[in-house]
C-alpha cells in the first residue's frame, strides 16, 4: 500500500468514526430530551389531576383524635370546619359517620381544559 493511499483510508475511518460519533450523541440526546418531558408532563398531571376525596373512615382516622366515634370541632380541621354546622345535622356539637355519609358533597372546580 502506498503512503496516500494508507493516509486517504485512515481519513475516510476517521469521517465515519466521526459521523457515527454525532448520531449516537444526537440519539442520546433526543432519549434524554423526551424522557424530561415526558416527566414534566407527569408532574404537571398530577399536580393538575384531581385526587379522589379521603373516604369517610380516613377522615375519622385522621380527625377522631379521641376515638370516640365523633369529630368535634375542636379536632375538625380543613374545609370540614368551615361547614360544620352544615355536616351536624342533629346540632349536638359532633359530627358522627352518618351525618358525614349524609352531608351535602362540595362542588369542584371545573378543569381548565373543559372549555
Amino acid at each position: 500500500m502506498t503512503t496516500s493511499f494508507k493516509k486517504e483510508l485512515h481519513l475516510k475511518i476517521y469521517n465515519i468514526k466521526n459521523r457515527i460519533m454525532k448520531k449516537l450523541i444526537l440519539s442520546i440526546s433526543l432519549v434524554i430530551l423526551i424522557s424530561a418531558s415526558v416527566n414534566a408532563q407527569e408532574e404537571h398531571s398530577d399536580k393538575e389531576g384531581r385526587k379522589e376525596p379521603p373516604s369517610i373512615e380516613q377522615i375519622f382516622k385522621d380527625l377522631d383524635k379521641d376515638e370516640d366515634g365523633k369529630i368535634s370541632l375542636k379536632e375538625v380541621k380543613g374545609p370540614l370546619k368551615k361547614d360544620f354546622k352544615k355536616v351536624d345535622l342533629n346540632e349536638d356539637g359532633f359530627i358522627t359517620k352518618e351525618e358525614l355519609k349524609k352531608a351535602p358533597k362540595p362542588k369542584r372546580p371545573e378543569k381548565r381544559g373543559n372549555k
